[in-house]
């Protein structure tokens, strides 16, 4: 007599409730992920770091920022000497470009040990002097809901040939923001950390 049941390997089909493994004891139904990496603190990541990158690197430890998509890593080579006359910016330029090739395959491996660990991607950028240099950077997409006027400054950035879009008018608005009003949003930012810190002194954090 010939079974009707499937057999657990076809393909398509498990060996419990049915098609695609979808039945009762396929453990794929209720399963939620967050999209939310989880909280760390900068402090955090710049332990991780000092544990992680090559002593000679920087000149000192790297300036670290993060949000909820990537952690920013900046450090800071020793400026060059050059001859009385010559062009100081290019010497630093020259320097930043010959660590970015010297560093890459490492960079490479600790951002990935960093991205499995905080769940963000990592960007790295170098400052020499007065010289600065962004290797990557990730460009987040951002969704809003703007009124009308608000629509129309950007549309009139894009009329007058300042931006090609009104992605790229907002994220023009925004840089014109943190350029001038940078010591403010530090301040925010020195505000927020403060706050972070009270919260978790408090006496709930001993109660988990």
């Amino acid at each position: 007599m010939h079974s009707h049941f499937s057999s657990p390997t076809e393909p398509g089909r498990s060996g419990r409730g049915g098609r695609g493994g979808r039945g009762p004891g396929s453990g794929r139904r209720g399963r939620r992920r967050s999209s939310e990496p989880p909280t760390v603190e900068v402090g955090e990541l710049r332990s991780w770091l000092a544990g992680n990158l090559d002593d000679g690197w920087f000149d000192g430890p790297p300036e670290v920022v993060r949000d909820r998509e990537e952690i920013l890593i900046t450090g800071t080579l020793a400026a060059p000497t050059v001859g009385e006359g010559d062009d100081q910016s290019i010497a630093n330029r020259a320097r930043i470009a010959a660590f970015r090739d010297d560093t890459r395959d490492q960079r490479i491996i600790i951002a990935d040990r960093m991205q499995n660990a905080y769940g963000r991607k990592v960007s790295w950028a170098v400052r020499c002097g007065a010289d600065h240099q962004a290797f990557t950077t990730v460009g987040v997409p951002v969704m809003t809901r703007l009124q009308f006027d608000e629509r129309a400054v950007l549309d009139t950035l894009i009329a007058a040939g300042v931006a090609g879009s009104r992605s790229e008018a907002l994220a023009w608005c925004v840089r014109l923001v943190g350029e001038n009003q940078a010591e403010w949003i530090d301040r925010l930012r020195g505000a927020m950390d403060t706050v972070a810190e009270i919260r978790d002194e408090g006496p709930g954090r001993s109660l988990g």
